[in-house]
């Protein structure tokens, strides 16, 4: 029975040591913690300070980002809805077609003929997705993936356990929301 009572605390042993070489679990105030790389150590008060200011700017052009993608998507939709349509009711002119409908506005439209200067003009109201356009899904894209790449870089300073590190990435996020949180706008709460 003691050989067996010695091994299991052999192994109890093993494992706590194998498992205090691991990330620790709580957070830390030390002032060297490492943040993205072992290069970026702070080796100094100052230097973790400054490393906590990158952190608060990260934050806050991460929720820059974020309001600049939400106005460009309202730009890109307002784009889509003001396209022009021409709606084509008969074997008339084009621009006899369009006098029949009554939202029409009155426009100019270049046909093979020349120019129509009596035409209206048709907003065309569709549901579902915009199409896909190379103009604006390419741009959508590349801000999508800056967002991406600055939040994933945000996750891992926080992922240091470091407190300070947590708290510069919370007061950018809040300064951050607080200069241009009222350009992210979804329609969620609108009826």
């Amino acid at each position: 029975m003691d050989h067996s009572m010695s091994s299991i605390s052999s192994m109890s042993s093993m494992d706590s040591s194998s498992s205090g070489s691991g990330m620790t679990m709580i957070f830390s105030n030390t002032h060297n913690t490492p943040l993205f790389s072992s290069a970026w150590t702070p080796s100094s008060p100052g230097t973790y300070a400054g490393t906590c200011i990158f952190l608060i700017m990260l934050a806050i052009i991460d929720r820059c980002l974020i309001a600049f993608k939400a106005t460009m998507e309202r730009h890109w939709l307002a784009a889509h809805l003001s396209r022009r349509y021409v709606a084509i009711a008969g074997k008339i002119t084009e621009a006899g077609r369009i006098d029949s409908y009554p939202d029409a506005k009155v426009g100019f439209l270049i046909t093979a003929q020349g120019v129509e200067e009596a035409v209206k003009i048709v907003h065309s109201v569709s549901e579902g997705p915009i199409p896909w356009r190379f103009s604006v899904d390419l741009p959508r894209a590349s801000l999508f993936l800056c967002i991406a790449g600055v939040s994933y870089l945000l996750m891992l300073a926080v992922m240091t356990m470091n407190i300070g590190y947590f708290c510069s990435v919370l007061t950018g996020a809040f300064l951050g929301e607080l200069t241009v949180g009222r350009y992210i706008q979804t329609n969620e709460h609108r009826h």
